[in-house]
């Protein structure tokens, strides 16, 4: 388990051999303060509106990202599913977004099989962003014959790209080929956290452009389960109805708000120790000969012939990584649970 060992693990627990869990930033698991926030949450039933703790997360995210209301939801899949089905009008509509995106790519296609959305995908570049141009030759023209686009997705910080942050710049001029093409701009942003460290900006710069954005509370924030997505009063009002419709609506889900609010208040600025760790790591690998992706925040991915026996022998090892591509791409992502010592080892 993540972070357990000789010294005190997160459930307070003792264990004979340390286990340095790098899969993911997923991985972790609640804290005892953060146990004891959820344990002592105020909870009512939310699909009332009665729980006093989902709406004090619903409202602390939606201000930290500077956007009119926010909704608590499953994960960051639920929130672009719900985003690209509130943008979208229905059967024969379109979103563009990256071919190496993360709606694209590991949501099940689940925009087209549930909502009926049709994917337009553009190369994401190396860095992560899309090219603006290639966004505008996508664009069909208003035709029967065409599937109409209605919304651009962007990835920030970008998961299979590296983690790598996409620029202030960037996402102004993003938005304003939005507003020149009339599409809505969606920013799932499951590591927005960590893009706002690594820029030294407030989250709510990222998305200040954004008709909607996901952020997940479950990554490097330490919280158990959940994300929350922000937008418009009017917008959420329709999510919520919307996330009923797929089975999302949550009753006594105090007890995992508090673990988010906890998260927020206590983890975020913490982010940028894991992306020392991750530079530290990715600093190593680089003095072993290995060819590493530049690593901007706490992911570092790196390439070997022996990629999947590797990962074995590293599980032997206590350390956990994972084969990206099953070939030759590792991904190791720092955490809450993995110090600078682990790093060295």
């Amino acid at each position: 388990v993540a972070g357990m060992g000789t010294t005190a693990a997160p459930n307070g627990k003792e264990a004979a051999a340390r286990v340095v869990d790098m899969r993911s930033d997923t991985v972790t698991q609640p804290t005892e303060p953060m146990r004891q926030a959820m344990a002592s949450a105020e909870v009512g039933d939310d699909v009332f509106g009665d729980d006093p703790t989902v709406k004090a997360l619903e409202r602390r995210v939606a201000e930290l990202l500077g956007k009119e209301a926010g909704l608590f939801i499953t994960s960051g899949t639920m929130g672009n599913l719900l985003s690209v089905g509130l943008h979208c009008s229905g059967r024969g509509d379109e979103v563009i977004l990256g071919k190496d995106s993360h709606v694209f790519f590991y949501e099940q296609g689940g925009s087209s099989s549930l909502m009926g959305v049709a994917f337009n995908t553009v190369p994401n570049q190396p860095d992560g962003t899309l090219d603006l141009d290639e966004v505008r030759k996508v664009v069909k023209p208003d035709n029967e014959h065409f599937a109409a686009a209605k919304l651009l997705v962007l990835e920030n910080t970008h998961n299979k790209m590296g983690g790598m942050v996409l620029p202030l710049e960037y996402l102004s001029r993003a938005s304003a080929v939005c507003k020149e093409l009339g599409l809505a701009l969606h920013i799932d942003g499951a590591r927005l956290w960590n893009a706002a460290i690594a820029l030294d900006v407030a989250p709510s710069a990222l998305v200040q452009h954004a008709d909607s954005a996901t952020v997940c509370l479950s990554k490097g924030l330490g919280a158990p389960v959940g994300s929350v997505l922000v937008g418009s009063a009017e917008f959420i009002r329709r999510a919520r109805r919307l996330r009923k419709a797929l089975g999302g609506g949550m009753r006594q889900a105090g007890v995992l708000a508090a673990a988010g609010l906890y998260a927020v208040d206590h983890n975020f600025k913490r982010l940028a120790e894991d992306h020392a760790n991750a530079k530290r790591l990715a600093h190593g690998l680089e003095e072993l000969g290995l060819h590493v992706v530049p690593a901007p925040t706490n992911m570092v991915f790196w390439e070997v012939d022996n990629a999947v026996q590797l990962v074995h022998t590293l599980e032997d090892a206590g350390v956990r990584v994972l084969c990206t591509d099953g070939k030759r791409r590792i991904r190791a992502v720092a955490n809450l649970h993995v110090t600078s010592q682990d790093i060295d080892r």
